[in-house]
């Protein structure tokens, strides 16, 4: 089993604490762990959150409280622990807050080492950032559910289509608080399937919105899966753990699915 998508965003950067997520897959049976950590950790990054703390105060008091390492730091611990003999597959990269107009800082920034894989995430919406406690008063509570789901998927195909990532972070997760558009997602998900195996990007099927948000899908959505499936795009599962207890959550449940629905499709074709 893989878990494609773990954070470290909870301790620091040494090989003590990675070594708590290398365990806790060991002992779960995950034989293929990706360890990352979001780019607003690193202050080398921080010229792209201007848009984010320009967006409301709020946001930028949490910003502050988020960017705090140096990624020369970051690459340090990877050179480390692939010196040591692990008991499981180990896999280092970052997950990337994309947005169009930092394509040309990313290009530049992400080929100045070469990690294992680069996973490209939307967490705002235009600069106002989607997932937080504070988002509902900042953005759904302003703006039509319709428009907001719109515009995050215009996003996330260029995620896919920006060349920069080998993987797209849970690319459903707009779904959290459980609030939904009115018209049909099938065919945004068909489009985005088609994508994704055009430009060879794999499309997660993350669980963290189910133990963290209680969304009632585990991962993605059968909608979402059924469409990746068909058009043979390629799904890691991912756990989105943020602490070593975390890791492997309902990735045994998230990978059966896929397995499941793939039955479906050959079954009727």
């Amino acid at each position: 089993m893989i878990d494609g998508h773990v954070h470290l965003e909870n301790g620091d950067l040494s090989v003590e604490y990675a070594m708590q997520f290398v365990e806790a897959a060991a002992a779960k049976g995950i034989d293929t762990l990706q360890i990352l950590d979001h780019t607003h950790r690193f202050i080398e990054f921080s010229p792209m959150y201007d848009g984010v703390r320009n967006a409301s105060p709020l946001q930028a008091q949490w910003l502050s409280k988020k960017i705090k390492d140096h990624l020369s730091d970051y690459h340090r611990l990877i050179d480390e622990m692939k010196q040591i003999k692990l008991p499981v597959r180990v896999l280092f990269g970052l997950e990337v807050c994309y947005t169009p107009e930092a394509e040309p800082f990313l290009k530049e920034i992400l080929s100045q080492f070469p990690y294992d894989f680069l996973v490209g995430s939307i967490h705002s919406i235009d600069g106002i950032l989607y997932d937080m406690p504070f988002s509902r008063e900042l953005l759904w509570d302003v703006q039509e559910a319709d428009a907001i789901y719109q515009r995050y998927y215009t996003l996330l195909e260029q995620v896919i289509t920006s060349g920069l990532f080998t993987q797209v972070a849970h690319p459903d997760t707009i779904k959290l608080f459980n609030i939904y558009p009115s018209y049909d997602l099938y065919p945004t998900f068909e489009r985005l399937a088609k994508l994704a195996a055009a430009h060879h990007v794999k499309m997660e099927n993350n669980t963290g919105c189910h133990y963290r948000y209680h969304t009632e899908d585990i991962g993605l959505s059968d909608a979402f899966i059924t469409a990746l499936v068909k058009e043979d795009a390629s799904i890691i599962t991912a756990s989105d753990a943020h602490y070593p207890d975390h890791v492997g959550n309902y990735i045994r449940e998230a990978t059966q699915r896929i397995e499941e629905i793939r039955d479906q499709i050959s079954s009727h074709s």
